[in-house]
């Protein structure tokens, strides 16, 4: 690991006057939350700040709510928001992709903003000694052509198929989550749904966010219908394992018809990724395994596979068919 400086602010406003421009390929500086994947990526030489920004005194560690509104202090962990009653009983799918995701220890450090920023697992990327647009822009992308099972279908560019790694931001996409964030004495509020980037071509710039912009929290409108919820993550393995393919899907049923339905897909897209098409295919509709199949198709229309991860496309269409119909027999 290389020598970096290291600031521990008292407040958000120090935090964003402290903290040096990181640069699109993380360079500078970078802020240290649960450092999960940061302090990974620096031991690997992927990443190389020259200053952490330590927000652990910053707070943001609070869960609020006020009826259907629950916001989340970014530092929140994820073991302390997949416990809380309102995700718990009020909406399993965002308690069950936190639970399924990393290990216990992971989960009791790993923060909700950091997790929202997680970087990919392409092996690609984390190789120094591989071409990669995302971590050296213009060198290439060795992925293509290469051995790119896990990586994305949809979203992808000849310059990158990297796929979005996590689980929860493709289940708190569902709910309209907006992020929050700050910079020096400015904040805004950030669609979840577009704060991360389409590669294109520059993939090295994932997010919407400037530089020295910290998120302070995520805020959700959770609907009482949200109880019929559902996260299905199908990977190689239990536990401890990324996602082949996933889907959060929440449903208002209206008997066998659905009046509206909520649809992430994980582990197969680019960025955190919202099926709308295949929502607004099953509004009106009775759900039986023939819809709920129609709509896994229409989930995956213009899915590119790039040779090893073709499998993620019947796969993910089947994986969102099978979510639905579990879903749907949720009381």
């Amino acid at each position: 690991m290389r020598p970096f400086a290291y600031a521990r602010p008292k407040n958000v406003r120090d935090a964003t006057d402290i903290v040096t421009p990181m640069g699109v390929a993380g360079q500078g500086g970078a802020w240290l939350a649960g450092g999960t994947t940061l302090i990974d990526l620096m031991k690997l030489d992927v990443l190389r700040p020259e200053q952490l920004t330590d927000i652990q005194a910053l707070g943001m560690d609070e869960i609020e709510t006020d009826g259907e509104t629950v916001r989340l202090g970014a530092r929140v962990t994820m073991a302390q928001a997949a416990e809380h009653p309102a995700f718990k009983e009020g909406a399993p799918v965002l308690s069950q992709a936190l639970w399924k995701a990393a290990s216990p220890q992971l989960r009791n450090v790993a923060t909700l903003g950091g997790n929202l920023l997680q970087r990919t697992r392409c092996p690609y990327f984390r190789d120094v000694s591989k071409a990669c647009n995302k971590r050296e822009p213009g060198s290439g992308c060795d992925a293509v052509g290469g051995y790119n099972r896990l990586l994305a279908v949809l979203g992808t560019s000849e310059n990158c198929i990297a796929n979005y790694p996590g689980d929860w931001a493709n289940a708190a996409i569902l709910f309209d989550a907006v992020v929050e964030t700050r910079r020096g004495r400015r904040g805004r509020a950030i669609e979840l749904g577009k704060l991360h980037r389409l590669p294109g071509d520059a993939p090295a710039r994932e997010t919407v966010l400037e530089d020295d912009e910290l998120i302070t929290a995520i805020e959700l409108t959770v609907p009482s219908w949200a109880r019929r919820s559902y996260y299905l993550k199908v990977r190689d393995r239990e536990s401890y394992a990324f996602a082949n393919t996933g889907a959060a899907v929440a449903l208002d049923m209206d008997g066998d018809s659905v009046r509206e339905a909520r649809i992430g897909l994980s582990g197969v897209a680019t960025t955190p990724w919202r099926a709308r098409e295949a929502e607004a295919f099953l509004r009106g509709k009775a759900l039986s395994e023939e819809t709920a199949m129609q709509a896994g198709a229409i989930a995956f229309e213009g899915a590119r596979g790039w040779g090893h991860n073709d499998f993620k496309i019947p796969l993910g269409q089947r994986t969102v068919a099978r979510a639905l119909l579990e879903t749907a027999r949720l009381s």
